[in-house]
């Protein structure tokens, strides 16, 4: 990563955002949400010029993550006077293709994510190019300068997976499964990379088909019958969690299972002490910022941290924090 983007971000303005927000798929390829309310609570939006603002992820099918960090952008544009696009497409060259088709649109800006950023290269040069200001969220943070964009949104990859580490040395535990739900995405290897970093024990990664809930637990099902001395299972999204929870029941295997990235379906379980803990990155932030920032950048020249990447993670959260996370995962914020 760039020395003058460094991990360390910018952290302080985001408690003071998230109280006025009131704070790694869904939808299918060219999903657009046009709604100019934004879908949010209610007060009054500003009086300047109304803008048009595209976000295109690398989501796939069944990832509530991305539901959140919608939910967070609809917010600030309801706010904003913002029209707010959005489209996703897993594949990285459909990624790519839908940058360029709001580059085409001219839209007013872009916020994007960098999960295989080296797709993203040329079509973000060609947003620069075009005068279209780009920030990057969620995925391949150290990219996000060198290709132009205004800032990053998004928590430190590597530093969340040693923060994972760190846990579960506190834990006891002797030997991790680090699931992977989409190969080829450098920010989910980056965290597996953290863990291993800072883990006593010893770290062995799964690569699974992570839009195919059978075949993913399927496969974590295999391993824990082929590994008999695993004793915890780390996921990198929500959803996969709840297949590990299957597959360990279905095989009998004593692992804890963990998880990056919260929602309603992962503070449940951590109630019922089916997961462990969670790594919290604040998507609803993700969103809510990115919306912000280019707002705030189109009608007053603010970059949000000066440039520098703005953290909004990670947070390791366990069940004693599940009393004051419920109201806020069940409305789709956390």
């Amino acid at each position: 990563m760039h020395t003058s983007r460094t991990a360390k971000g910018v952290v302080a303005c985001l408690a003071v955002i998230a109280l006025a927000a009131g704070c790694s798929s869904s939808g299918g390829k060219d999903d657009e949400d046009t709604s100019g309310d934004g879908g949010g609570g209610g007060g009054t939006g500003v009086d300047t010029p109304r803008l048009k603002i595209a976000m295109v992820t690398h989501s796939g099918e069944g990832d509530t993550f991305w539901d959140i960090v919608r939910s967070g952008a609809k917010q600030a544009a309801r706010k904003d006077n913002v029209q707010f696009l959005y489209a996703n497409d897993k594949e990285a060259k459909g990624q790519a293709e839908l940058v360029q088709s709001f580059v085409d649109k001219k839209v007013d800006g872009i916020i994007v994510t960098l999960a295989k950023p080296e797709a993203m290269r040329s079509v973000l040069g060609k947003a620069k190019a075009a005068g279209i200001p780009v920030v990057t969220i969620n995925s391949g943070g150290e990219f996000s300068e060198e290709f132009g964009a205004l800032s990053h949104i998004g928590q430190d990859e590597s530093v969340a997976g040693e923060a994972v580490g760190d846990e579960l040395d506190k834990r006891g535990k002797k030997k991790a499964l680090c699931v992977i739900h989409e190969q080829g995405n450098v920010s989910l290897e980056q965290r597996c990379a953290g863990m291993k970093k800072s883990f006593g024990g010893s770290v062995e990664n799964l690569n699974v088909e992570g839009t195919n809930a059978p075949a993913s637990q399927s496969s974590i099902s295999a391993k824990l019958q082929a590994t008999k001395d695993i004793d915890v299972v780390v996921t990198l999204g929500a959803p996969i969690a709840a297949y590990s929870v299957k597959a360990k029941e279905d095989t009998g295997s004593k692992a804890e299972i963990d998880t990056f990235d919260l929602n309603a379906e992962v503070v449940k379980r951590m109630k019922a002490k089916e997961v462990g803990f969670a790594v919290d990155q604040q998507p609803y932030l993700q969103g809510y910022l990115s919306v912000d920032e280019l707002w705030l950048y189109k009608t007053n020249a603010n970059v949000l941290g000066g440039g520098k990447p703005v953290l909004t993670g990670p947070a390791v959260v366990t069940g004693k924090d599940v009393p004051k996370l419920e109201k806020y995962t069940a409305r789709g914020t956390r």
